[in-house]
């Protein structure tokens, strides 16, 4: 008879409390990973969790599967390496938007191009909430943060859109406040061939928050709930109103072989040809 596993089996409930903030929402999203993996019922050795650094990078510290912690920005660089040298392993890379949309841009969207089979889990809170509260690419125009006291003079970034264009197998969104959704899309995630990528909007009370006269923890859920709309919904308001609420959903859904499988034909094309020159 086989082992059978529940999201208990995925946590290491020895190493809890975690160090997160009161109201961050990355352990919510940490216990959507491990449930998913249960609900797959992926052996516990089957499954590897990727971070990278800030307040998402502590995520390996509370698990009982594999665990691989890379440099800033470079996790998914690490990841192709993994992926390669054991392509059975479920990746799944939770990182963050400081982490993953500045200084790792370009391994998010090389690893898309490529369709790198990983899940990449963004625990989105819209600043550098680990560092300090400093602004990320995602956080919004005109919002105070550490290092714009007077306001973010940029435009913020749509990773989904970015991610998409460059050839994403599955692309959502989501929030921590809408958790029967967030378990859906990661299972999803974890489940496709190739890039998935899953982005989780996700509150930082003690910078963002506080910065911006948006209240306590339960007020920034309430706003998630309140200003966050289907994506059918979203895509019908006028382009003025946009800038008031988000999205959340599934925005790409589509089947590409990933980049290993694709390595291997071409190696097994190689070999047939004999190393001679390939036709």
């Amino acid at each position: 008879m086989s082992e059978s596993y529940s999201f208990e089996d995925y946590i290491a409930w020895d190493r809890l409390p975690h160090m997160w903030c009161a109201g961050c929402g990355h352990g919510i999203t940490l216990k959507g990973i491990a449930m998913a993996l249960a609900d797959l019922q992926i052996p516990p050795h089957k499954a590897l969790i990727a971070s990278g650094i800030g307040c998402s990078g502590r995520a390996g510290d509370y698990v009982t599967f594999n665990r691989f912690q890379g440099t800033h920005g470079r996790t998914l660089a690490f990841a192709t390496g993994i992926n390669a040298a054991c392509p059975d392993l479920k990746i799944i890379a939770f990182l963050g938007d400081g982490d993953c949309y500045a200084i790792g841009i370009n391994h998010l969207i090389h690893a898309a191009r490529r369709n790198l089979n990983v899940a990449v889990i963004i625990g989105n809170n819209r600043n550098y909430g680990m560092t300090g509260g400093q602004f990320s690419p995602t956080t919004p125009q005109n919002t105070i943060t550490s290092t714009s006291r007077y306001g973010k003079p940029e435009p913020e970034i749509d990773m989904c859109s970015v991610v998409a264009e460059a050839g994403a197998s599955f692309v959502a969104r989501t929030t921590v406040y809408h958790t029967v959704e967030l378990f859906s899309f990661i299972k999803k995630a974890i489940n496709t061939q190739g890039l998935s990528f899953v982005e989780v909007l996700s509150p930082c009370p003690t910078y963002f928050g506080r910065y911006n006269n948006l209240g306590n923890a339960v007020d920034m859920f309430r706003t998630l709930k309140e200003k966050t709309l289907p994506l059918k919904d979203y895509e019908k308001l006028p382009h003025e109103e946009k800038e008031k609420f988000f999205w959340h959903g599934i925005k790409v859904q589509r089947e590409r072989v990933d980049f290993i499988t694709e390595y291997n034909n071409y190696a097994k094309r190689l070999q047939a040809n004999k190393g001679g020159e390939m036709s």
